[in-house]
């Protein structure tokens, strides 16, 4: 484990070093907004507090070496928790989230006490994480930023995205399973959780990854789902006005 004094440098923002509890050094993408909604959360619940530094990732602020103490891997959201001794870094928003949850949300409302139920968010996470946002990012990539348009790699990653959406909309329908659920993992028709608040931010964003309302038909449990969340006052602020710059 790192100690603060390998952790921090003299170019490390001061609000990040002088830090005494919660520190999330973020900017307002869909990774970005996955850790800032269960800050948000916990907010609403427990009067949770933390501070936020907003960098911009296009100047390359997070490939510095104050970042990459803290970061090894240069990418946002960084959660620092200066709270511990010593000051305790977490990267990747999946692990953020279970942190959080695990360190803060002493009721377990976001996550589960029972085992099975556990690992049913897990699983719905790892899913995402792994299956779900690398092939949106690159379908994102391959529309927006890339200098060259070149329709395979459009036309992989859009049809592997809506092959996940599909997944997720089995899930949701309960077309297996006996009926529709509200949320990913939980007993019956599920519970707001964890494995929601990592998924949701990208989902979100079917219309900017450039999916049409044709290409969304088949999947109407999943757009119900989508609205669901996103009626949630701390969902709003997760990836509202605070968190742009």
């Amino acid at each position: 484990m790192a100690s603060s004094s390998n952790l921090y440098i003299a170019e490390t923002p001061k609000e990040v070093s002088s830090a005494k509890g919660l520190h999330l050094i973020t900017q307002n993408t869909p990774n970005g907004q996955a850790t800032q909604i269960i800050l948000e959360e916990l907010h609403d619940l427990y009067g949770t507090e933390w501070g936020t530094t907003l960098i911009n990732i296009s100047t390359n602020e997070q490939k510095k070496e104050w970042f990459l103490r803290l970061n090894p891997n240069g990418r946002i959201p960084t959660l620092v928790d200066n709270s511990q001794s010593p000051p305790f870094p977490v990267i990747e928003t999946s692990a953020q989230i279970l942190y959080l949850v695990k360190f803060y949300d002493k009721d377990d409302v976001f996550g589960f006490k029972d085992e099975l139920e556990r690992n049913e968010a897990l699983q719905w996470m790892f899913f995402w994480h792994g299956g779900g946002a690398p092939y949106q990012g690159q379908v994102n990539h391959f529309t927006r930023a890339a200098p060259e348009k070149i329709p395979y790699a459009i036309n992989r990653y859009k049809n592997e995205t809506l092959r996940v959406y599909g997944v997720l909309e089995i899930r949701l329908s309960g077309i297996y399973t006996g009926g529709p659920r509200d949320y990913l993992a939980g007993k019956g028709k599920g519970k707001y959780s964890v494995a929601d608040i990592k998924t949701w931010p990208w989902i979100k964003g079917w219309e900017r990854s450039g999916f049409t309302a044709e290409d969304m038909k088949p999947f109407p449990h999943l757009l119900k789902w989508i609205d669901r969340i996103a009626a949630r006052p701390a969902v709003q602020r997760g990836i509202g006005e605070k968190y742009v710059q």
